[in-house]
């Protein structure tokens, strides 16, 4: 008879305490100070995109408050070589990899072109359809062990995306073959207005991984230490097979700049889980340590602030060329499409 457990992992609490046992021992001091600074850009980007929106000035937006740990902390687990393949909600991991901030305001003014990962990128665009990233993921760490690439694949969906069939597809595939697949589940409570409750009568969503035959395991993901722990050792271990981590965190403001989440959860909820905020406790640690200051995070605001309005300056000068909306939907362009871009061109379509 099949009997199963689920670990759970947290090394950092709400306190900024640390679990010495379980800490990961690559983890420097000055590698820490990074990772905070880090998760202090992600949330005054995601502060600056929100009132960009609310301006006008931007497309619909998902926000990311709330979920700095789970994706600053598995972005610095990453090697160079491993791909990333995210949904839409992952600007932090964009970030930390270094994709062209530029491009990011581009982005979500609505243009695709800014949406275009660059050559050595080692990731795939933003994905808004509901864990259909999923199959992609399975099939590029599939060619990779073929290949005998030393290289993992990192992919996220959300906690509503594990109700999907491409979720389950996609590890059970990568399950049989044993492809180097780390899939992170941002269970972050809701799937827009459904809560977690309603989504799944399992106890936790790591235990999707027994029916695909592959390691799962629950992490605090508003603990960043634990986030890069489980996924740095998935990443190691993933040449013998796929792991699936659930990163338990909470969004703490709405699904997108289109949704009200008053409407379904209560501010009691929200502030409970705001105890538990990420960038707090990893600000309690450093400073017991002497490793931060009021100063120095002054400091770095103002810096990355400047940062990101010469972004948005430079976003709000771009022009589009409509001829994208041809040359970037297929690798090569069919004799169909050709035609129509041709007969655009003809029109003065550009005009």
């Amino acid at each position: 008879m099949f009997e199963g457990a689920i670990d759970y992992l947290q090394v950092l609490d709400e306190q900024g305490n640390v679990d010495q046992a379980n800490f990961p021992k690559d983890l420097t001091d000055q590698k820490i100070v990074e990772m905070y600074k880090y998760m202090l850009f992600a949330r005054a980007l995601d502060a600056k995109m929100l009132s960009l929106q609310r301006q006008g000035r931007a497309a619909t937006y998902a926000p990311l408050i709330g979920e700095e740990a789970t994706q600053i902390g598995s972005a610095f687990a990453f090697r160079q070589q491993d791909v990333f393949v995210p949904n839409f909600r992952q600007h932090g991991v964009f970030l930390a990899r270094g994709f062209p901030l530029d491009n990011f305001f581009i982005y979500w003014k609505g243009y695709e072109d800014g949406g275009k990962v660059p050559e050595n990128f080692n990731g795939t665009a933003v994905c808004v359809p509901v864990a259909s990233q999923m199959p992609h993921a399975t099939g590029i760490a599939f060619a990779l062990k073929h290949m005998n690439k030393d290289a993992a694949v990192i992919s996220y969906v959300g906690d509503g995306g594990t109700s999907e069939g491409d979720f389950y597809e996609a590890i059970n595939f990568a399950g049989v073959w044993k492809t180097p697949l780390v899939s992170i589940i941002e269970n972050n409570q809701w799937a827009i207005s459904v809560p977690r409750k309603d989504q799944s009568a399992a106890q936790t969503l790591a235990q999707k991984a027994f029916a695909a035959g592959i390691k799962g395991v629950q992490v605090d993901g508003n603990d960043l230490f634990a986030v890069y722990k489980a996924v740095s050792d998935a990443i190691a271990s993933s040449k013998s097979g796929p792991t699936l981590i659930e990163c338990v965190t909470y969004r703490m403001s709405m699904h997108t700049t289109s949704d009200d989440p008053t409407k379904y959860r209560t501010e009691e909820e929200v502030a409970e889980w705001k105890k538990r905020d990420p960038i707090a406790r990893v600000k309690a640690y450093l400073v017991r340590k002497n490793l931060w200051n009021d100063e120095m995070e002054k400091q770095t605001g103002d810096e990355q602030l400047k940062k990101i309005d010469e972004a948005v300056e430079n976003a709000e000068q771009f022009k589009p060329d409509p001829r994208s909306m041809y040359e970037n939907v297929y690798s090569f362009m069919p004799d169909t499409l050709k035609a129509e871009l041709d007969a655009a061109t003809a029109a003065n379509f550009w005009q």
